[in-house]
Order: C-alpha cells, then sequence, then structure tokens
C-alpha cells in the first residue's frame, strides 16, 4: 500500500468515525429524554399482563 492510499484510508476512517459521533451527539441533544416509566414491557413472562407492543405503541 502506498503513503497516498494509505492516509486516504486514514482520513476516510477518522471521517466517519467524526461524522458517527458528530450525529450521536446531535441527536442526544436535541431528542427529549426517554421516560423508561412509560416504555411497554418487552417481555411479561409470568406477570399476568400481556405487552403492549413496541415504541410505536407508547401513549401519547
Amino acid at each position: 500500500m502506498s503513503q497516498a492510499s494509505s492516509s486516504a484510508a486514514l482520513l476516510r476512517r477518522v471521517g466517519f468515525w467524526l461524522a458517527l459521533l458528530g450525529f450521536i451527539a446531535w441527536d442526544y441533544q436535541r431528542s427529549d429524554p426517554v421516560n423508561l416509566r412509560l416504555e411497554p414491557p418487552m417481555i411479561t413472562a409470568g406477570s399476568g399482563s400481556a405487552a403492549s407492543g413496541g415504541h410505536c405503541a407508547m401513549p401519547k
């Protein structure tokens, strides 16, 4: 591998991680905090109540 292709690969790798970390920081800053008490149970084995679904079934 030549020096130019090696540095280009490093630049792409660093750019990817910076973009990913930037997106996570932006999403964390813009999103409402998750209230775990409103989340439906994923597995209700033995609790006597039926599972109500995923995040799309969360009460508004």
